[in-house]
């Protein structure tokens, strides 16, 4: 019942900034788990970032750690990824996911998530 709900993609330049939002509507429990992915042509579908329901903890792909900064507003059922720095290898099509449970962003891992978002596109170029 839950939906999701990606926006904010868009063209680029690299060293530029983007934020992705992640709206969710239907069905939602307050201790959801929000993680984007994102997924490069050619490539399999990889963690970006994640964080808890509460927000007190986040993970983050190590290539992206210190230019992405995940966060969530439970109060819009709103999840956010400001991207900064971006570089043309974060070229990807974005994905917002959620799931319930504990411990599932340490992994960050796709199989754990059973809601997904329909995609945003992100394109990194010159």
């Amino acid at each position: 019942q839950l939906q999701l709900v990606e926006s904010g993609g868009g063209l680029v330049q690299p060293g530029g900034s983007l934020g992705l939002s992640c709206a969710a509507s239907g069905f939602i429990a307050d201790y959801y788990v929000i993680g984007w992915f994102r997924q490069a042509p050619g490539k399999e579908r990889e963690g970006v970032a994640c964080i808890s329901s509460s927000g007190a903890s986040t993970n983050y792909l190590g290539s992206v750690k210190g230019r992405f900064t995940i966060s969530r507003d439970n109060a819009k059922n709103t999840v956010y990824l400001q991207m900064n720095s971006l570089k043309p290898e974060d070229t990807a099509d974005s994905y917002c996911a959620a799931e319930q449970g504990s411990r599932l962003c340490s992994r960050m891992s796709i199989v754990d998530f059973s809601a997904w978002g329909q995609g945003t596109q992100v394109t990194v170029s010159s």
